[in-house]
């Protein structure tokens, strides 16, 4: 599993770039983004192929030692929170993740709008801790996007990743 950090996460997670995966571009990669929201450090995954996002509140820096075991278990409780298979979005090894930065504008794009979700969404219901985790990611996964012209939801995109295998 390919991690692809923004440079906020690198930091935080003090990597340096000799460090990072030198790996081509996947539609399994994943995108891993450090938010503050109401002075709490939020993370937002998101996946590449289906913009399958992950949004996750009070993160400590400790918990992302190591990362691996601990995004995988953000992704597979997400994964079973919608009835889908944990290896829906590609494989998943705790052992297995390499960080590297980030590869494409697009991603990044939908990334932010889906942050800005978040902030509004959060906003809107009265602060994070009134949010509710479960409702707020039912809530980004269900937002559109524009995907190569068609405007789909991440759960679209799932769904229809999951009629091609």
């Amino acid at each position: 599993m390919i991690l692809r950090c923004t440079a906020k996460m690198l930091t935080l997670l003090g990597v340096r770039a000799t460090a990072l995966a030198d790996a081509p571009p996947s539609g399994d990669d994943w995108y891993l983004n450090l938010l503050w929201i109401d002075r709490r450090k939020c993370l937002l995954l998101t996946h590449a192929d289906t913009l399958f996002p992950v949004f996750v509140a009070d993160v400590r820096k400790a918990d992302l030692r190591p990362i691996g075991p601990y995004v995988v278990s953000l992704v597979e409780e997400h994964l079973r929170s919608e009835d889908l298979a944990l290896d829906t979005l590609g494989r998943l090894d705790p052992g297995g993740v390499r960080l590297a930065k980030t590869a494409s504008r697009s991603i990044l794009g939908v990334t932010n709008e889906t942050a800005f979700h978040a902030r509004y969404r959060i906003e809107a219901m009265g602060g994070i801790d009134r949010s509710g985790a479960v409702l707020l990611n039912r809530f980004l996964r269900q937002t559109l996007h524009n995907r190569g012209g068609a405007y789909v939801t991440p759960l679209d995109l799932v769904a229809q990743r999951l009629r091609f295998e």
